[in-house]
């Protein structure tokens, strides 16, 4: 058997464990990194950052992102998608956090845009918002492709999908139309998320004693029926958050009333798309 000089020996060895604990540590390190999502400091930090809109920073209280966002289980460089996001409040943060190897996707049809268009003409005039790629499309069309997204976010729109358009007969408001075809809305969002990706629901919270019709004409779901329609589509449960629940209100009166607007009663769900 080959017996080398013992100084060879001993280089030998010191090279092994060198190359061990750098092994190690890159392993370490690697791990760390998988692990280091978005969390609220990350976004309190982006809440801080200079330049920001004044309206923005007058809604952060009664948002509260810093607690909406890291339940996204984001990390820097993914890609999400701020569904029906209107003026881009959201998108911005989302922008911010995730980075510029990251992208953040403002999708509106053309109604949410001219909702939100004040927000969208100071967000992009002038300034540089973050990397985020604005995405109309018509109707509930999201042309999201296929497992492209890392998570999905649809704060205060869901509700929308479930309105039926009425008209005055000259004694009462009559259903006119249908609905959105919710079910195909939220293939399209399942579809477009990547395994284990999560999808986080905000919205208006409605009477759970009072019927769905009733609640989505005051601009409102409840929570039980959201929850069970968006797993029936495929989603899996998380968990849910309280942090937009203490405010006072009314939930038997709509959305818009000056009194209420903007501090209504509101839940956070999280889902994501199943593994397999």
């Amino acid at each position: 058997m080959l017996s080398l000089p013992f100084n060879t020996r001993l280089q030998v060895a010191l090279k092994l464990k060198i190359l061990t604990l750098f092994i190690s540590f890159s392993c370490l390190a690697a791990v760390t990194l998988q692990a280091a999502s978005i969390d609220e400091s990350t976004v309190l930090a982006a809440m801080s950052k200079s330049g920001r809109l004044a309206d923005d920073i007058e809604r952060d209280t009664r948002s509260k992102p810093e607690v909406v966002i890291p339940l996204l289980n984001l990390k820097p460089g993914d890609r999400v998608v701020d569904i029906f996001g209107s003026g881009g409040y959201y998108s911005e943060l989302l922008a911010s956090v995730v980075g510029e190897s990251g992208e953040a996707v403002l999708h509106n049809n053309p109604g949410f845009e001219a909702w939100g268009i004040n927000g969208l003409t100071d967000r992009f005039d002038g300034r540089e918002p973050g990397n985020i790629t604005r995405h109309t499309r018509s109707g509930i069309n999201l042309d999201l492709g296929e497992a492209t997204l890392d998570g999905a976010l649809i704060v205060m729109a869901l509700h929308d999908l479930y309105v039926v358009p009425t008209r005055y007969d000259g004694e009462r408001y009559v259903p006119v139309g249908n609905p959105a075809n919710v079910g195909y809305f939220l293939e399209q969002v399942l579809t477009a998320l990547k395994p284990g990706a999560r999808f986080v629901v905000v919205d208006h919270d409605g009477n759970p004693q009072s019927d769905n019709f009733t609640v989505s004409e005051l601009h409102r779901i409840k929570e039980s029926f959201a929850r069970t329609e968006i797993e029936a589509r495929g989603f899996r449960f998380v968990t849910s958050s309280d942090a937009l629940k203490g405010t006072v209100d009314d939930l038997d009166r709509i959305v818009f009333d000056e009194d209420i607007k903007g501090r209504t009663v509101r839940f956070i769900l999280v889902f994501e798309k199943p593994l397999d």
